[in-house]
């Protein structure tokens, strides 16, 4: 009988635990952290141990050149030599793209015999924020 106690009494705890455990992720997804507050101020080094946890997740970054829009017909007439006209200038900046968002526009540059961009306009952090709401 001394067994069943002690086995009750363990499972009590166990349960007590989780409740807490469950209390405590409630209590936190009901006090979200604003995407402002991950943004350090200019100058300032991030002192926000909660952004350090993203900070090495990779992304894909993209540059855009332009865009146009053509029909299904003449996208299968497409072969070897033929030409899209796009919706930008030439000389125009590239638009630079992170997970689809724009962050930045730049121009092409060459590095080491590879293409590489040069930012020349870069979108404010807290702009970015809004874009991704």
């Amino acid at each position: 009988m001394a067994n069943d106690d002690i086995d009750q009494d363990a499972m009590a705890d166990d349960w007590a635990a989780a409740m807490a455990e469950q209390a405590d992720a409630e209590q936190a997804a009901a006090n979200p952290i604003a995407f402002e507050e991950l943004i350090p101020e200019p100058g300032k080094r991030n002192s926000n141990p909660d952004l350090d946890v993203i900070l090495d997740i990779p992304v894909s970054i993209s540059m855009e050149v332009g865009r146009t829009s053509i029909t299904i017909r003449n996208l299968l007439q497409l072969n070897q030599g033929s030409v899209i006209e796009l919706d930008r200038l030439a000389g125009e900046p590239l638009d630079v793209l992170v997970n689809g968002t724009l962050i930045a526009h730049g121009e092409v540059v060459v590095v080491n015999e590879k293409f590489g961009i040069r930012m020349t306009d870069v979108i404010s952090p807290a702009e970015r924020i809004k874009k991704l709401r």
